[in-house]
């Protein structure tokens, strides 16, 4: 579980940088590389909204540590 936490960090991570870009710079890395809203584009959109929804978890396992 441990590496699958790891995984969705860093792939939200990379959304997170995404977003900044858009942001500050109005450009969208993924656009550039794969294409607007390619099927390509869409999937690694959706995983990012995945692993967001996963490490809301994280804050579960927080509080748990916290009250141990």
């Amino acid at each position: 579980m441990k590496t699958l936490d790891y995984i969705a960090l860093t792939i939200t991570i990379i959304g997170a940088v995404n977003w900044g870009l858009i942001g500050f710079f109005d450009w969208n890395l993924v656009a550039t590389l794969f294409g607007s809203m390619s099927l390509f584009s869409r999937i690694i959109y959706a995983l990012v909204g995945l692993c967001g929804i996963y490490l809301l978890t994280l804050y579960m396992k927080l509080g748990a540590i916290d009250e141990a």
